[in-house]
């Protein structure tokens, strides 16, 4: 066999190529510009965070931001994933797992410096580090050899510019990622897709999402926040009460989508339904936001007392709000795993460099299976994965619906989540000590790095919960193998 057994779509590697040049023409002058560098370097915690306004975003740097969004939409490159009739293209999932892989590879900000890099193009990265190829093609093609080739090849001392146009501490990026409006599509009136969609895009509303609660994450059909009929000025509709915490972007938003019991009992996922709640609601309050490992924050805690929304405020059907919420959640798991593994991949290649060209006693560092063996198994890792993650995202593609992603796929995706933020952290961590005391400071992007993606071990569910759903599609208590291992 001397075909790959798996190569990414002609039109994705076109895209890719098309970013690239994006970034060296439109993105790079954006980030030389009126000291734009403090936002990556190692004054970026600082330069990004409005310390006494909450510890939210700097005002400057999310302007920043919105400059790059604009450049990227005008590109045609920010709506990728969505739908044709929202200006997108329709990037799929497996698009979207190689564009958010590619893009936390590079590292931090929208474009900066490192030391040396690996000189092998972007076709030669793919061939060798996505197409999964057969012993025989491996051995016998002489473009795989050249792509080795070029793999092993470590780039000279000179500094090197290494191409970045995500910021995952935000969840921003040039192709943008749009849960949202696909929700709002799937469920909303033709009255809320208007606002929650189109003026979405058009910057006018956005809208944070509203699950989590102070005594209540993973278990939200425990929820405590509750809705009751009432009409008020002889408008029918909903009396909420409640508290939720962990709410980001609400130093932003203009409405946040709230999930509150209407009906059954704690612990029943039916009975829970979703509310587009405006932020300048009477008795809707943001108390405040917490401060975190990674600064700046915009995960606000909120109250809500006796706030009043009519019956046009309810996205889907009343007591269904619990399905609403779980409807992409696997999509974002997936882009999220795609993510950590691009920014483990990051780590482990900045310390492959920087251990071939630094000599402590007189030979590299890199010669020592102290510094070869972590790195090994690390990357092993990472190649196993990378496949599982693409091998994944093209299943979810071939699936007609989000009920068969998660009967089919979801304890898959969990694999994949659990995973690739665990991995990261490692690979942070581990970069960390091999640069040493540099590694450590602030002037290299590891300890950035370790900070945020420490979250994802918790936030779009814990690990402890990945694994515990992982366990019930393998012993057959949910997911596909129910009623055949329930037989047994």
């Amino acid at each position: 066999m001397t075909t790959p057994i798996f190569r990414l779509p002609a039109p994705l590697l076109t895209l890719l190529s098309e970013i690239n040049t994006f970034i060296e023409t439109d993105i790079l002058p954006l980030q030389h510009s009126d000291d734009n560098n403090r936002f990556f370097d190692h004054r970026r915690e600082y330069a990004r965070t409005d310390w006494e306004n909450g510890g939210t975003p700097r005002r400057e740097w999310e302007e920043l931001l919105e400059k790059a969004r604009v450049l990227a939409d005008g590109r045609g490159f920010w709506r990728y994933a969505l739908p044709e009739e929202y200006g997108g293209r329709g990037g799929g999932n497996l698009d979207m797992a190689v564009l958010r892989m590619r893009l936390a590879r590079r590292g931090l900000g929208l474009l900066s410096r490192v030391g040396g890099e690996y000189r092998c193009s972007d076709q030669s990265w793919d061939e060798l580090q996505i197409v999964a190829w057969s012993t025989h093609a491996l051995a016998g093609s002489p473009r795989m050899s050249a792509s080795l080739n070029a793999w092993n090849k470590v780039g000279g001392h000179e500094d090197s510019l290494t191409k970045i146009h995500c910021d995952l501490q935000n969840e921003w990026s040039i192709v943008g990622n749009f849960p949202d409006i696909l929700m709002v599509r799937e469920f909303g009136t033709p009255e809320q897709k208007q606002k929650f969609i189109h003026d979405r895009l058009a910057g006018k509303t956005i809208f944070a999402f509203g699950l989590t609660e102070p005594s209540h994450g993973s278990d939200a059909t425990h929820m405590s926040t509750n809705a009751v009929p009432h009409q008020q000025d002889g408008v029918p509709g909903w009396l909420i009460n409640g508290e939720k915490m962990w709410i980001s972007g609400m130093h932003r938003a203009t409405h946040c989508l709230i999930f509150a019991r209407t009906g059954g009992k704690a612990g029943d996922a039916k009975g829970i339904t979703a509310f587009f709640v405006e932020r300048n609601q009477a008795g809707f309050k943001v108390e405040g936001f917490e401060w975190t490992f990674n600064m700046p924050t915009d995960h606000a805690r909120l109250s809500l007392k006796d706030v009043f929304v009519s019956e046009d405020a309810i996205l889907g059907k009343v007591g269904e709000g619990l399905s609403i919420a779980q409807c992409f959640v696997h999509e974002n798991r997936l882009r999220q795993a795609a993510s950590s593994l691009g920014a483990a991949q990051y780590c482990i290649n900045q310390s492959i460099l920087y251990a071939r060209q630094r000599t402590p006693f007189g030979k590299p560092l890199a010669s020592n299976q102290a510094i070869q063996f972590p790195i090994v198994e690390l990357s092993t890792q990472c190649e196993m994965l990378k496949l599982l993650i693409l091998k994944t995202a093209s299943e979810m593609d071939a699936c007609t619906s989000s009920e068969q992603i998660t009967r089919e796929l979801g304890h898959k995706v969990s694999m994949c989540n659990y995973w690739a933020n665990r991995l990261c952290c490692e690979a942070a961590d581990r970069a960390m000590q091999i640069h040493g005391g540099m590694g450590y400071s602030r002037r290299l992007g590891f300890e950035h790095i370790f900070r945020h993606h420490r979250r994802y071990r918790i936030t779009e569910g814990a690990e402890e919960i990945q694994m515990r759903k992982i366990a019930g599609h393998l012993f057959g208590y949910m997911g596909a193998r129910k009623a055949e291992m329930s037989k047994l």
